[in-house]
């Protein structure tokens, strides 16, 4: 079994160090250091090098401006690949008040890059189901490749985000359904409904509450789920892709899960880890897990 590790590589973000649980990051011009709980080893940079930082995550869950200088808001740019639809993504960056998240994971644009290259091979028009699609970069991704895509988010703020970002990125004609919902409460509405779709993306939390206020635990919920997912496949159905933060998984766990998801359907499934390059340390921080199911022909 192969596990494929991804790296970001782009040009207005920067790992620039990280260890002791945290990491020094650069967004644009902005640099921030947050929490990481798979840095278990040291810094390599002295702590100089750290006080910089415009702002700081503290452990008591508020963020703290050492230098007074940081926007409130700011942009980031993403250049997709060319023949891969827009020439950019735009995204639109934020300190978040209830957590270290600031709109933008920058480790998933391997994945951004792969799903753009996903040409409308499936169906007319291929349809593509984006659940947890938190402030829609993978979603923009698909949709600046054709694709017509289904956002489903519980935050009503991410999904707002996640508008601002399509404004941002040239890409407001596109067709695009932006949906405040509970994902498994959605997925099964559309098996009911009959909503079928050639690709459905997942990058579940590891806990969260839904709008009505559901609550969800990785471990409880996500096999479920996928089995729910599976019935709203369409016949022509191209890919599942999955991506899970919990520090207490594998990538053989991802293995494990679509591979009893799509039995019998063909196809195969890959796995991996997406990361960062460390630039101090030069060595490689782990983030999240990755599987991904992808089928050439008919999925039945």
């Amino acid at each position: 079994m192969h596990i494929e590790v991804l790296t970001t590589d782009w040009p207005t973000y920067r790992l620039l160090d990280s260890g002791n649980g945290r990491k020094l990051e650069q967004f644009g011009s902005v640099r921030i250091v947050r929490g990481e709980p798979k840095a278990w080893w040291r810094p390599a940079l002295a702590r100089e090098a750290w006080y910089g930082a415009h702002a700081v995550h503290e452990d008591e869950g508020r963020w703290r401006f050492p230098c007074g200088q940081a926007p409130k808001e700011w942009e980031l740019a993403f250049p997709l690949a060319a023949g891969q639809g827009a020439g950019w993504l735009r995204f639109q960056l934020r300190f978040m008040d209830s957590s270290k998240q600031i709109g933008l994971f920058p480790e998933q644009a391997p994945h951004w890059c792969w799903l753009a290259a996903q040409r409308a091979a499936a169906g007319q028009p291929p349809r593509a189901l984006n659940l947890f699609g938190y402030t829609g970069a993978a979603t923009l991704a698909c949709a600046a490749a054709g694709w017509h895509v289904t956002h489903v988010d519980a935050s009503r703020p991410a999904v707002s985000l996640g508008r601002r970002n399509q404004a941002l990125s040239k890409l407001g004609d596109a067709p695009i359904r932006w949906i405040i919902e509970d994902a498994t409460k959605f997925v099964q509405r559309e098996e009911r409904r009959g909503g079928r779709y050639e690709a459905i993306l997942l990058d579940p939390p590891v806990f969260g509450r839904g709008p009505g206020g559901e609550l969800w635990k990785i471990e409880r919920d996500l096999p479920p789920l996928l089995d729910a997912c599976r019935a709203i496949l369409s016949e022509t159905a191209r890919f599942i892709l999955l991506t899970v933060y919990t520090i207490d998984a594998s990538a053989i766990l991802c293995h494990n899960l679509l591979g009893q998801m799509t039995a019998g359907l063909g196809g195969s499934v890959s796995i991996g880890e997406l990361t960062h390059h460390d630039e101090a340390g030069g060595r490689l921080l782990p983030l999240s897990l990755w599987g991904r199911w992808e089928c050439a022909g008919p999925a039945r």
